[in-house]
């Protein structure tokens, strides 16, 4: 049974294309964007040092008397002097006791300093763009829900902001989910839109609980969490909204798989007010906090006006219409 998720703990696509080498699919834009700080820190500083390795055994091997100013005698002392005019060359500080004068020399000062402008053209711009890519800055539920909802029961998870100032304008939610119904005795996967209680809300300064009512259009209608686990289920979030801070549209996204969905469990509430009354205090730690409740399962929610079609299930965009509800 697979359980490997699509979009990682990392919330990354936790997939690979298959085309080509992996040097060709490789980004390394994406990858130094997207490295921790302090790996970000090593390789920049790594490369700062083997590049002025490189250089100084160069000058050493070009000849240490086509450099004048040079004091040292011992082998150890000149490659020291080698190294650091190679550093005042690569950032052109250029102190100034030590300085080519041979043509071999010229031309490789004049190579390591065009080769120091460039390098610190290209650190700065990825300085910049990891300070200034706009980023989502929500957290979600470990797990999602089968609540009581209604009388009946539905699929929830929540996310929140963590981030102060950040507050998100126009959030937009879509979920879909994918799983393995039997097609002419075969087992293939398809992919839903699921119809949310709300998928819209004007601003997010706290948590937002995401509900799908299984109703009579639900394709989770009368599923067992067996059921799910046989299907393959995994839900695939995705989220967007107005950052004021970065001025920018940003978005979120992440995914559950079947063993991520607990039955018979609802949320508690994550939020509290401060003692002043000023305040509404929303406690990020409970995010995850939920209570044993039973559920009704195969009971569908009523709605107004429902006309109970069970053929009304949309697929992911581009799939085309579903012709009816999976069975097992």
């Amino acid at each position: 049974m697979a359980t490997r998720k699509i979009i990682d703990p990392n919330l990354k696509m936790n997939n690979d294309t298959g085309f080509g080498t992996n040097a060709e699919r490789y980004s390394i834009y994406h990858n130094m964007l997207t490295l921790p700080r302090w790996r970000l820190a090593t390789v920049i500083f790594g490369f700062y040092i083997l590049i002025n390795l490189l250089f100084a055994m160069i000058y050493l091997a070009v000849g240490m008397d086509q450099l004048q100013g040079v004091i040292a005698t011992t082998p150890w002392g000149k490659f020291k002097e080698a190294f650091f005019f190679s550093t005042e060359t690569f950032t052109t500080v250029g102190y100034g006791r030590v300085n080519p004068t041979g043509g071999g020399a010229n031309l490789v000062a004049a190579i390591e300093s065009m080769s120091g402008l460039l390098s610190f053209a290209i650190a700065t711009g990825l300085m910049y763009g990891r300070f200034s890519r706009p980023h989502a800055f929500l957290i979600f539920s470990q797990n999602a829900l089968i609540s009581p909802y209604k009388g009946a029961a539905a699929l929830m998870f929540r996310f929140a902001p963590y981030k102060d100032n950040h507050t998100l304008t126009d959030v937009q939610i879509r979920v879909n989910i994918g799983l393995k119904v039997a097609v002419d005795g075969t087992a293939e996967y398809r992919y839903y839109d699921l119809d949310l209680e709300r998928s819209r809300v004007e601003s997010l300064p706290m948590n937002w609980t995401v509900v799908h009512p299984i109703d009579a259009k639900s394709p989770l209608m009368g599923f067992s969490w067996e059921d799910m686990q046989a299907a393959d289920v995994e839900l695939y979030v995705l989220i967007r909204g107005f950052d004021d801070i970065y001025s920018n549209l940003v978005q979120a996204r992440t995914s559950y798989t079947f063993n991520e969905i607990i039955f018979n469990r609802k949320f508690v509430p994550m939020y509290r007010e401060s003692k002043d009354g000023r305040t509404t205090i929303l406690e990020l730690h409970k995010l995850d906090d939920s209570v044993e409740v039973p559920v009704q399962i195969g009971v569908a929610v009523s709605h107004p006006g429902s006309d109970g079609d069970l053929n009304k299930n949309r697929e992911i965009t581009g799939m085309g219409p579903s012709s009816s509800i999976p069975q097992y």
